[in-house]
């Protein structure tokens, strides 16, 4: 079982102010281990990364928002992630894995506690693949929900592109697709991403580009993806940490570091407060931030 090392806790503030609300739509709660035990399934074990030192990392950042991912380690068991979304307040949404199945009364109780999608995973064990993506759609769609999809290879997204077309419940691709820099604009996969975004329903999380790029921080090789996307759909866009950076082999990022990359990214102001703050808002149903006197 891969070990799994912890992120850089000394976070550095970032040069860019996020505009107020800004969220952090992907970050992940481990442990602590002698309350919330790891999965027996679990492909990899990280170290205890918990619900205060999650908030502290937000509040170094700027961010008054964030959406915690059920990881992998804790497989289908969301007990850590509800725990910590229970200490952190109504700022904080949830995304759960769980198996189709899971009673209609059940699912109101998760979302009356924030859970607002599903996850699906071909990259980390215990989890539910998608083999099940009709069945677990149609009770996101019931609920209002979305679905996560967490791609090993970008090929994947080829292989059930049709499927995704079919579904009514929206959709976030996680990590834009796994499409690496070295595939980019010119690739299958790059191309069914955008015929994707046609349908409305489909959105793109930048995060956790780091693992796709060829090239050190700041990683540019990845910038003709990230504009084009931008440019097609800021209203479909939205931004992780991925926090503690889970089953990363390479250079542990900063995410004061990870922030600063958003102006590069995203360059028009619109667009950045767009993806930071009304995506979010319309996709995890967060209150409405107060009108300014």
């Amino acid at each position: 079982m891969q070990a799994c090392p912890g992120p850089d806790r000394d976070t550095r503030a970032p040069a860019f102010a996020v505009p107020p609300g800004a969220c952090d739509c992907h970050a992940h709660i481990f442990g602590p281990r002698d309350r919330f035990p790891f999965s027996p399934e679990r492909s990899y074990t990280p170290e205890d990364c918990t619900a205060d030192q999650y908030r502290d990392m937000l509040a170094t950042l700027g961010f008054d928002r964030g959406v915690l991912v059920q990881g992998g380690a804790h497989g289908t068991d969301n007990a850590a992630m509800l725990d910590a979304m229970e200490r952190l307040g109504p700022r904080i949404k949830g995304i759960a894995v769980l198996p189709p199945g899971t009673p209609l009364r059940e699912r109101e109780a998760l979302h009356s506690r924030g859970v607002r999608g599903f996850r699906m995973s071909t990259v980390v064990s215990g989890g539910v693949g998608f083999d099940q993506l009709e069945a677990l759609a149609a009770e996101a769609q019931e609920m209002g929900w979305h679905l996560l999809l967490h791609f090993h290879r970008s090929e994947e997204l080829v292989a059930v592109a049709d499927r995704l077309r079919g579904l009514r419940c929206h959709y976030v691709l996680d990590h834009l697709a796994r499409i690496r820099a070295d595939e980019g604009l010119d690739s299958t996969a790059f191309a069914t991403v955008m015929s994707l975004l046609d349908t409305d329903r489909c959105w793109i999380k930048l995060a956790s580009l780091y693992r796709l790029s060829s090239v050190p921080y700041p990683h540019a090789d990845m910038l003709p993806m990230i504009h084009r996307v931008v440019a097609a759909r800021p209203d479909r866009m939205i931004w992780g940490s991925n926090w503690p950076h889970p089953i990363h082999t390479g250079p542990m990022p900063n995410d004061g570091d990870l922030v600063d990359l958003i102006p590069l990214w995203v360059p028009d102001a619109a667009d950045r407060h767009r993806m930071l703050v009304d995506n979010p808002q319309a996709l995890y149903g967060f209150e409405p931030l107060p009108r300014q006197a």
